[in-house]
């Protein structure tokens, strides 16, 4: 038990009593000099004290500094104050600075028509304030109140403040009305503090107060902005159906116990950064009209957060869930850049645009759409995430950034996933009317093809999409061809894996294209010029009707350079020859074919006849077979070429089809 303190030397600034001063005391009494007399009026006698209190009227001024008051005193004092009309004390300018009330001090229903101050007073007993009126300032700092305090249906008119003050015992402010600033800053509440259903209609400043018991503010109305920063809550805290009208504020501020705020209503910003949750953290039905801010909170064991409806951002960045959890939200915009997740988690989100850059995924983290296809959550960027833990279902990846992310390759896609697509219509290229294959796109891809080249026209055709600018202002960071071929090539498993083989091929492509396009020194032009072949001929075995179109026209160009150059004019005959010899002996004759010929003009090569002819060559060849006609010397060198050209096409054509067909 430790030993009282010693009395201050120091007098305090009004002229005070000195009664029962000693050398171990030598101020005495503190209480200020009543008027008239050189005594406090606890140590005014009997005679003076009736004189003095006869002169006290209803709305009087009084003065009691320092003094200290038993409950009769207090009693004899508030008698002479009462209004007969109302018959309730009624006080002016009120002075109790430093008064101690040894007994109960009731003020119940008291009117406060001027300043009243109770700065350092200390209510030994229960001290009585429900109903008082305050009319004017209050001031209540570094008040000490042993036992329970109640301002129940108070009603501060004015500034309200009790700084730092002490509440060893129950503190009730339920259904209080506090028309302007209300200040809590810095004080102490060791055991129930009851804010129920009061109403702050001006400032309300909870800083770095302590609530060591439960703390109730079920129903509060914060008409301004309220401030909880750093305020400390070491058990239960509840803010059930309580509305901020505009800013509320509880960063830095400490959870020990749950905290529940349920159905509550922030019409402005609501920011809770680098708040702790030790144990259960309830928002469930909880309205933002403005930006949520959960910056650097810590969830210790939260396991429901939600639903909750945010009209601006969402912002869990920094944010640490220790334990298993659902988040619900509707959010304008939601932000879990470099949030935390130690355990498994569950993001059921409505109409939001997430950014999940950087976030730490240890367990896995399921994204979905709430709303399901018809209003998927847009995901915009999951830079430095280890997508092996993320599960994206029903989202939007049209302008997600893929870039920086881990094991992109286990990524899993559930229902309906949205990506870019190649822009529709033509483009005129060097005069050429160019024509965008659809497929499935990157965002990467798209602010990559927008970029202008050095020295040259721009890149951008119409539909390519910039990048967007960075939120720092610098230049936003685009990957190049070959980190696009490598994200393409791990989401091309993921679509693999999931036994989506359109998506799968749209990707391939894409990987194709980015190493087609791939210029950067060292790169072989032999590599290079075969992928363009190959995107020509048949668009890497994806499009058919290319690899069918090329097919058509290299039959179709054979044909006519057979009819003009191929087919002999007439089959050459047989012709003998030799040297007949005498009777007699044996005939020795040479039997000789010529070579064929080609005569006539090239009108005369053009006829249905040849034309049947070459057909047949030409068919034969994509076979790999000899057609058996007699040839030129220049339609033999045709049909070589036709037979190996040819059947690779019709190859790449069969492979097309094939994938048509699997997709």
């Amino acid at each position: 038990m430790t030993s009282p303190l010693a009395p201050s030397p120091t007098p305090p600034p009004w002229p005070h009593c000195a009664e029962g001063a000693t050398p171990g005391d030598p101020v005495g009494c503190r209480g200020i000099h009543v008027t008239g007399h050189t005594r406090c009026l606890a140590h005014l006698n009997t005679a003076d004290r009736a004189t003095y209190l006869a002169t006290v009227t209803p709305g009087s001024d009084v003065d009691h500094r320092g003094t200290t008051f038993d409950e009769p005193l207090l009693i004899e004092l508030l008698a002479a104050l009462r209004d007969p009309t109302t018959y309730r004390p009624h006080l002016g300018n009120a002075r109790f600075d430093h008064a101690t009330f040894s007994a109960h001090a009731r003020f119940d229903r008291a009117t406060f028509s001027a300043d009243a101050r109770f700065d350092r007073a200390t209510f030994s007993a229960y001290a009585g304030f429900g109903g008082a009126t305050f009319s004017a300032n209050v001031r209540f700092d570094h008040a000490t109140f042993s036992a329970n305090a109640r301002f129940d249906r108070a009603t501060f008119s004015a500034h309200a403040r009790f700084d730092r003050a002490t509440f060893s015992a129950n503190a009730g402010f339920g259904s209080a009305t506090f028309s302007t600033n209300a200040r809590f800053e810095h004080a102490t509440f060791s055991a129930n503090a009851g804010f129920g259903g009061a109403t702050f209609s001006a400032h309300a400043r909870f800083d770095k107060a302590t609530f060591s018991a439960e703390a109730g503010f079920d129903g509060a109305i914060f008409a301004a902005d309220a401030r909880f920063d750093s305020a400390a809550f070491s058990a239960h805290a509840r803010f059930n159906y309580a509305t901020f009208f505009t800013h509320a504020w509880f960063n830095h501020a400490t959870f020990s116990a749950d905290a529940r705020f349920d159905h509550v209503t922030f019409s402005a910003h609501a920011r809770f950064e680098h708040a702790t949750f030790s144990t259960n953290a309830g928002f469930g039905y909880v309205v933002v009209g403005g930006d949520a801010g959960f910056r650097g909170v810590r969830f210790e064991s939260a396991s429901v957060l939600g639903p909750l409806w945010c009209w601006g951002v969402l912002d869990l960045s920094g944010a640490v869930f220790a334990a298993p959890v659902v988040i619900e939200a509707a959010a304008a915009r939601m932000w879990c850049v470099r949030t935390r997740w130690e355990a498994t988690a569950t993001l059921r989100l409505w109409h939001a645009t997430l950014d999940m850059n950087g976030a730490v995924l240890n367990f896995p983290l399921a994204v979905v759409s709430a709303a399901g296809e018809t209003d998927p959550v847009r995901v915009e960027t999951i830079g430095g995430v280890d997508a092996a833990h993320l599960v994206l279902t029903d989202t939007d990846l049209t302008t997600c950034r893929f870039l920086g992310a881990f094991h992109l390759d286990q990524l899993r896609l559930e229902g309906d996933t949205r990506f870019a697509r190649t822009p529709t219509g033509t483009d005129p290229l060097r005069g050429v009317p160019l024509r965008w294959t659809g497929r499935l796109v990157l965002a990467e891809e798209h602010h990559w093809r927008a970029l202008p080249l050095p020295g040259r026209r721009p890149r951008q055709r119409a539909g390519w999409t910039p990048a967007p600018p960075h939120p720092t202002g610098s230049a936003p960071t685009i990957p190049g061809p070959a980190a696009l071929a490598a994200l393409y090539r791990q989401l091309r498993k993921t679509f693999e894996d999931g036994k989506d083989e359109p998506g799968a091929a749209d990707f391939y492509m894409g990987e194709m294209e980015m190493r087609r396009l791939d210029r950067r020194p060292g790169r072989s032009r032999a590599e290079r010029g075969l992928l363009t072949a190959y995107w020509a001929l048949s668009g890497y075995g994806l499009r058919a009707s290319r690899a069918l179109a090329w097919l058509g026209l290299a039959m179709t160009t054979t044909v006519l350079a057979m009819m003009l150059w191929g087919l002999p004019t007439s089959d050459p005959k047989p012709k003998v020859t030799g040297t007949l010899p005498a009777a007699g002996q044996a005939v020795d004759l040479t039997v000789d074919t010529g070579d064929p010929t080609l005569t006539g003009t090239t009108h005369d090569h053009l006829t249905g006849i040849r034309a049947e002819k070459a057909t047949r060559v030409v068919l034969n060849s994509v076979v790999f077979r000899s057609s058996g006609q007699n040839l030129t010397t220049a339609g033999t060198y045709i049909e070589m070429t036709s037979r190996f050209l040819e059947p690779v096409l019709l190859g790449l054509a069969a492979l097309a089809i094939r994938g048509r067909v699997k997709r």
